[in-house]
């Protein structure tokens, strides 16, 4: 990851910051958090569109930047950065409806389970309860690749403003917003730690290791497309768990 220590100290002759510079400096970043991004969605979903998303983000957060306000300029454009490519998948609806009502049934049956055992079901379990083969199961876990644990249709409100809206961060911070962030966190921690232990390291090695599916499929001893179909099932437990939110 590049270090904002040397961004923030671009200057000018005149000795003000080259907002040029910023968003040379900072390509980088946009590719790299593009491609982890497009690791978690369909192959529908083109790199290079998260890539020119993330380029307009950043060069938003070039011109908005103000030294003053206390924040590195590396945290400033992540934030905007992450926001534009959120925003361009909002308005391409990559996942098809059926996909998505095929998901919702999953998360169903993973809830009714887990109220009825008092723990977290296992693959043939849930597939028991949904009347399929396990083979079948493990293929529409295959396919839920690109899942959203938060997925922006879930959050609109009619005649309001949506997730995006809410969490997308602008100059002035919301205390509200601030404390049903933190309340979501904790929420979200709590969800994690009651994962099976083997989607729990999954989970922690992709999202806090930033490895890759093959990667992680070397430290579990299991294949990359066996670790997809984990990745799927442990995000529609966190969402069957996290329905309030």
């Amino acid at each position: 990851m590049l270090s904002g220590a040397e961004t923030d100290t671009v200057y000018t002759a005149t000795g003000t910051l080259d907002r040029q510079d910023m968003v040379t400096e900072y390509a980088p970043l946009v590719r790299r958090m593009a491609n982890h991004l497009a690791a978690r969605l369909p192959s529908s979903v083109q790199l290079d569109d998260l890539v020119q998303a993330g380029l307009i983000g950043l060069m938003d957060a070039a011109g908005r930047y103000e030294q003053d306000a206390g924040t590195r300029f590396e945290t400033f454009a992540t934030q905007r950065i992450r926001g534009a490519m959120l925003d361009e998948l909002r308005q391409n609806d990559w996942l098809p409806r059926s996909q998505r009502r095929a998901l919702k049934q999953i998360e169903t049956a993973l809830s009714k389970l887990e109220q009825r055992l008092g723990r977290a079901p296992s693959e043939s379990e849930v597939a028991r309860e949904m009347g399929m083969p396990l083979a079948e199961y493990q293929e529409m876990l295959q396919n839920a690749r690109g899942y959203q644990l938060l997925h922006l249709d879930d959050f609109s409100a009619d005649g309001g403003s949506d997730f995006l809206d809410s969490n997308c961060p602008d100059e002035r911070e919301n205390p509200l917003e601030q404390l049903r962030s933190e309340r979501f966190r904790a929420a979200l921690t709590a969800a994690i730690d009651v994962l099976p232990e083997r989607e729990k390291l999954l989970m922690g090695l992709y999202y806090e290791q930033e490895m890759n599916f093959r990667e992680i499929a070397a430290i579990l001893g299991v294949t990359e497309s066996r670790v997809c179909q984990l990745h799927g099932q442990a995000v529609i437990r966190l969402r069957a768990k996290l329905k309030e939110w």
